[in-house]
């Protein structure tokens, strides 16, 4: 994907979901014991365990949800996103009042031991579902569903899982080529490393608190990148959200509609 369709879909992000929280709240979630502390024996209470702080950290988790693994899981069963579904913070401990039914969190019961692949895994399908709030279509329209998803997940806090997990299997190759369990990917490292720097850039992170946790391959690329970001025009326009949020948001949509 090219660097100007990332910064689109940051763009698209801010203008469809909080300003505010991104900038005031979204947090750079580590591949760490701090951030995602305990252990359970089962596979499906690991798994849960682990949604449980992907939804805290997404700001979903007021949503209701059911953990599957997915050889348990109906994936042509049409989900319904429940009306005034957002993203939250404050108060999200419990489910909120506009959820009736559980959405499907679908796992890999594989995933259990390469646990950024399945944090990167929930993280996608949250940014899937807050993706169907969205009061415009995204970048390119839904035929990049899947990309875009995945970029919200960035967006969402969660790109050094992206960048250190994604694997895309080569045209006619297959998973059994691989010598981990790895997650198939839409998008590359590359691109998820940019999308973590231009996140990073945003919210003030300097490079000390990402690289450390960075695979070494890619933390050459993550400082190039962040060069690259900050002499860019649309970088100066995403900055502008988090002074006047409201002010740009508006302005964005007349752009857009006009």
């Amino acid at each position: 994907m090219s660097v100007r369709w990332l910064f689109d879909v940051f763009e698209w992000s801010l203008r469809n979901f909080s300003p505010g929280v991104f900038y005031g709240q979204t947090r750079l979630v580590l591949p760490t014991n701090e951030h995602f502390p305990g252990k359970v024996d089962s596979v499906q209470g690991m798994a849960e365990l682990v949604f449980e702080r992907v939804a805290e950290y997404a700001g979903m988790a007021h949503w209701l949800w059911q953990v599957v693994e997915k050889s348990h899981c109906d994936l042509d069963a049409v989900q319904q996103i429940p009306s005034g579904a957002t993203q939250e913070f404050v108060g999200s401990s419990s489910p909120s009042a506009f959820s009736t039914q559980a959405l499907p969190v679908v796992y890999d019961r594989l995933h259990i031991g390469n646990p950024e692949a399945l944090i990167a895994g929930f993280a996608h399908t949250l940014g899937q579902y807050l993706g169907y709030t969205a009061k415009e279509a995204p970048p390119g329209g839904v035929n990049n569903w899947p990309q875009i998803t995945e970029v919200l997940a960035d967006y969402l806090g969660f790109g050094l899982m992206f960048a250190n997990s994604a694997f895309v299997f080569p045209s006619g190759g297959c998973s059994s080529c691989a010598t981990t369990v790895r997650r198939n990917s839409a998008l590359s490292q590359w691109d998820h490393t940019y999308a973590l720097a231009l996140f990073a850039t945003l919210k003030g992170i300097p490079p000390r608190k990402v690289k450390p946790y960075l695979k070494k391959s890619l933390r050459g690329y993550y400082q190039r990148c962040l060069s690259d970001i900050s002499g860019r025009p649309e970088f100066s326009l995403l900055k502008q959200y988090s002074v006047e949020p409201r002010k740009v948001h508006d302005e964005s949509l007349i752009r857009a509609e006009n």
